[in-house]
């Protein structure tokens, strides 16, 4: 998922996206560990995607905050 794609979801959007790669990370963790899963690059990507998920998350709450001072 872009990051251009992953500004137009609303934050109830972005939390269940993160919980569902967080799910997905999971999975891929215990496919690792029983020698099911050959590329072990998807860990990084979806590691990647969470950390992209939380940062706009996190923007967008600042954006928020600094709405309601103002």
């Amino acid at each position: 998922m872009k990051t251009s794609e992953i500004r137009n979801l609303n934050d109830d959007q972005i939390v269940k996206k993160i919980e569902e790669s967080r799910q997905e990370l999971f999975n891929l963790r215990v496919q690792v560990s029983t020698q099911q899963l050959t590329k072990v690059t998807e860990i990084s990507r979806v590691r990647k995607l969470i950390a992209r998920l939380r940062t706009i998350l996190k923007e967008n709450q600042l954006r928020d905050r600094s709405k309601e001072i103002a």
